[in-house]
């Protein structure tokens, strides 16, 4: 891992202008993305055009299969039977896991509210939630249940009636057994076997097969996340998401051991996974490169996890608290582990961050498949302005009013000089004609 000291306030500022202008490794840079960019938009316009047709082609071209339309959706028995696959202890974790994202959801939801003023005026905001909404579960390289119970619950805690779910069908041909138990506990609607860029265009436009939606949730792939960019204009979606993320905030308290654990668990992602330390110990960071080797030796992806620290893994050594804690929020990371002394005084002072797992006893791991949050996190330093996957994601909010003759009378002469200031005549004429 490459190791960066900050020794003065020009160490600092040169660093932090580095990451602003896509430098360092989780800057978010897409100079590198063109060619990628322009193969997920032919996808994405294929599918556009073509329907099932191009959905079939690319399914058999990507991912080595070959189904016909009619075979793209798993059926409920094909659920059912592969639910029954799944050992009966995994599925209870499941449903624990489920319960505690259901309950920390459901906190989050606002209320639709009405005014009514004494001359009559009726204003007010009503809360509804999608009715249809799509939801992406990666599973190329690996299965993801979890992704399914994130996506899914918020939806269904919103109250979605219609939560269309796409995975590729990347075991034997299906989607693995227990990601399709995941969707029957979660309460997904309907589960398609299709998955890359081009699931992605056939949720937006809709296909003869697959319906169009309003809305596409869910991380995936470079080019899923292309996908979901190009086709924004015609639906919603929920954010681009970037490799995974982590920055361990450390002193000299920190276990080493706990540390490496953070690092290597986001390197096993894949090998763009970004795992960074920052810390105020200059003795830390060779104590835990010590417990990586130690730890690759047992670990089965070893080799990718490597790779990932070898060319996105970072170890800031700062001066003092004040420097470790400015460089997390202008790194604005997906995951912040704050291993101090006092990590919750730390984490006053922390406003960029996906999520923040605080002491060393709350692993990433916690809340990427059981506390409650979300895991479906902001990256590439977009915590600086989006949050995590939330109930409210899938619910809609509409604006009304119900003007009184009254009130209509008393505010229409401003009305009229805002909308004559702006030389919009027929908005002033709209209320003219009215009094």
């Amino acid at each position: 891992m490459q190791t960066v000291t900050i020794r003065n306030d020009k160490d600092l500022e040169g660093l932090i202008r580095a990451i602003e202008r896509g430098e360092e490794a989780a800057a978010g840079g897409e100079e590198h993305l063109t060619e990628q960019l322009d193969a997920a938009r032919a996808i994405v316009e294929e599918v556009r055009v073509r329907g099932d047709a191009a959905v079939a082609a690319f399914t058999e071209k990507f991912d080595q299969v070959a189904l016909e339309p009619a075979q793209f959706e798993v059926e409920p028995a094909e659920i059912e039977a592969a639910s029954g696959q799944v050992d009966a202890a995994l599925v209870g974790a499941l449903e624990r896991a489920l319960e505690n994202i259901r309950a920390f959801h459901a906190r989050e939801l606002r209320q639709s509210w009405e005014e009514t003023s004494a001359d009559g005026t009726v204003m007010g905001r009503r809360i509804t939630p999608l009715e249809r909404v799509g939801v992406y579960v990666p599973g190329a390289t690996a299965f993801y249940p979890s992704s399914v119970l994130m996506n899914i619950v918020p939806a269904v805690v919103a109250g979605v009636q219609e939560i269309i779910m796409v995975s590729p069908p990347s075991y034997n041909g299906t989607i693995h057994p227990l990601v399709l138990a995941a969707a029957k506990v979660a309460g997904a609607t309907r589960v398609f076997r299709v998955g890359g860029a081009q699931s992605v265009a056939a949720l937006a436009y809709g296909t003869e097969t697959i319906p169009a939606v309003p809305k596409i949730t869910g991380p995936g792939n470079i080019y899923v996340t292309l996908a979901k960019r190009l086709v924004s204009s015609v639906c919603a979606i929920d954010m681009e998401a970037g490799p995974s993320e982590v920055v361990v905030l450390a002193d000299a308290q920190a276990n080493p051991r706990e540390v490496a654990a953070e690092m290597l668990a986001q390197a096993e992602h894949n090998p763009d996974s970004v795992a960074m330390l920052v810390t105020l110990d200059e003795a830390l960071p060779e104590k835990v490169e010590a417990v990586i080797e130690e730890e690759l030796a047992r670990l089965p992806r070893a080799v990718m996890i490597r790779e990932a620290l070898e060319t996105f893994g970072r170890v800031y050594v700062v001066r003092d608290l004040d420097d470790a804690v400015r460089l997390a929020n202008v790194l604005a990371t997906e995951h912040l582990s704050i291993q101090t002394a006092d990590p919750m005084e730390v984490f006053e002072r922390i406003t960029n961050a996906g999520a923040v797992m605080l002491g060393g006893s709350t692993p990433v791991a916690v809340t990427d498949y059981y506390a409650g949050p979300n895991h479906i996190l902001p990256t590439g330093r977009r915590a600086r302005f989006s949050s995590p996957l939330s109930a409210e994601d899938f619910r809609k909010v509409t604006n009304y009013v119900l003007y009184s003759k009254e009130r209509l009378e008393q505010d229409a002469d401003d009305i009229i000089k805002l909308a004559t200031a702006e030389e919009l005549t027929a908005h002033a004429r709209a209320v003219e004609i009215r009094k």
